[in-house]
């Protein structure tokens, strides 16, 4: 796959953007917000490390043990001065990301795919499972093998690597000299989205699946907890940066994620592989299980037989605008999503209107989460949101129970932090019997993790006096 010029994107972004809002923002978010998504508009055009210019110097340049490369944090730093150390000894995005290329699992799907390259050669497989720039923008220490590296991440370092440490830099000033703003929950959903989902010049298809390629699973907040994070937000992080706030990160993760499912969608030279659409953006389980095993029920919004939407982020999306929005704009995003439904499954409606419809209110959603503080009665009814949904059969697919095992459990974290869950411990034993429902895609039983969201509604319910 080709990239784009970045700069192209750059400069139509916002004024393409800006004329969306105008044109459909009545229908869709309330004029009170015009200036919060204007703000949104450079986030949305942000270049991503891959698609930047200026060269790459390697991870070496990060490592001494002066800058980023200590054993042990630096006492009186407002830098860990260990990231990385952390990177390199407990990250996945290290160079195991870039070896498991070599092994014969990663050799046998690019026999199965006809590359003409061995996987750890291939820009297909390489793109993701390491930093991939073009060789001219490669300087003379830098290293494809080192994985996913610091300025995969961060950006091409050749601009920003010296200003950064000079006296009385700035993060802002590093970020207009080229260092990627992954603070930012927008920014840091589309680096991470363009790997762990994908994005038009990137993306795991049903074909490479076939070839056998994993499942994508990904879920911003969560993954970026479990990464494991390599700095710490304190209160000099947040003067530099601005507030952390897990759950806009894992709201706008959610708008983000579910906009790049129906970019899919509306792309004609993405949407369909042959004879068949992309089967990504449908439900891996809806087809991937025994013919006697017959999992149809009214509850999925479609008729029997049809190929159902992977509409886990969909499903989160419904309770985020519930908090988020007014009621009447909530219900029109939710008739929205059921149009798409009954749209894509032939029954009733022209789907690609109806993506395009759906599509159009994701950005200026992303907008407002992107700035939007929950508070703890508003997280309170998120997590009891979803945990009525699976008890309502929302989660028969076994994408939409991870997915809403991965938000609860954000989302509890979050409210515990700040003295907004009532029993802690027991919250926690029933969140692990939920992440035991889900930790095997091929043996899920929705009935079981209906059970478990049972025991946590009953946690999460006030006891009645």
């Amino acid at each position: 796959m080709s990239h784009r010029d970045p700069r192209d994107h750059a400069e139509k972004a916002p004024r393409a953007f800006h004329a969306q809002v105008r044109r459909r923002l009545g229908g869709i978010i309330s004029s009170c917000v015009v200036g919060v998504i204007q703000a949104f508009i450079p986030a949305l055009a942000q270049t991503l490390p891959y698609a930047a210019a200026g060269q790459n110097l390697g991870v070496v340049n990060c490592a001494n043990s002066l800058c980023h490369g200590s054993v042990s944090p630096w006492k009186d730093s407002n830098i860990l001065q260990n990231e990385y150390v952390t990177w390199s000894r407990v990250d996945k995005h290290a160079t195991r990301a870039y070896h498991v290329l070599l092994e014969e699992r990663s050799q046998r799907i690019a026999r199965n795919l006809g590359l003409k390259e061995p996987a750890h050669q291939a820009k297909l497989c390489l793109d993701c499972h390491a930093y991939n720039p073009p060789p001219v923008q490669r300087g003379e220490r830098f290293k494809v093998a080192d994985g996913v590296s610091c300025e995969a991440c961060h950006g091409p370092a050749e601009s920003w690597i010296q200003r950064h440490v000079a006296p009385g830099a700035t993060h802002d000033d590093n970020v207009k000299h080229g260092l990627y703003p992954a603070n930012e929950p927008v920014a840091q959903a589309k680096l991470c989205l363009s790997c762990h989902f994908g994005n038009a010049d990137k993306f795991v298809t049903h074909r490479m699946m076939g070839a056998g390629h994993p499942r994508m699973s990904f879920e911003l907040d969560t993954f970026s907890q479990t990464q494991p994070p390599h700095f710490v937000v304190d209160a000099d992080w947040q003067q530099r940066k601005g507030a952390y706030d897990s759950v806009r990160v894992w709201a706008v993760g959610q708008a983000l994620a579910a906009a790049e499912l129906l970019d899919v969608l509306l792309d004609p030279k993405r949407s369909r592989d042959g004879l068949f659409p992309e089967l990504v953006v449908f439900d891996c389980h809806a087809c991937h299980h025994p013919m006697s095993d017959i999992r149809w029920s009214p509850r999925t919004n479609t008729s029997p037989g049809r190929i159902r939407l992977n509409d886990a982020n969909l499903l989160m999306l419904r309770q985020i605008v519930r908090a988020a929005l007014p009621a009447d704009e909530a219900n029109a995003f939710a008739q929205r999503v059921t149009a798409l439904h009954r749209a894509v499954a032939g029954d009733g409606g022209d789907s690609v209107e109806a993506a395009r419809a759906l599509r159009a209110s994701l950005d200026p959603l992303a907008a407002v989460l992107a700035r939007r503080a929950f508070g703890v009665d508003e997280l309170r009814a998120i997590a009891h949101g979803l945990v009525e949904d699976g008890l309502a059969g929302q989660y028969r697919d076994y994408s939409g129970a991870e997915q809403a095992t991965m938000a609860i459990g954000s989302v509890l974290n979050y409210l515990a932090g700040r003295g907004g869950l009532r029993d802690v411990r027991a919250a926690g034993v029933a969140m692990d019997a939920l992440r035991d429902a889900v930790r095997n895609d091929e043996h899920y039983g929705e009935a079981q993790f209906r059970a478990r969201l049972a025991d946590l509604e009953r946690i999460l319910t006030p006891s009645k006096p």
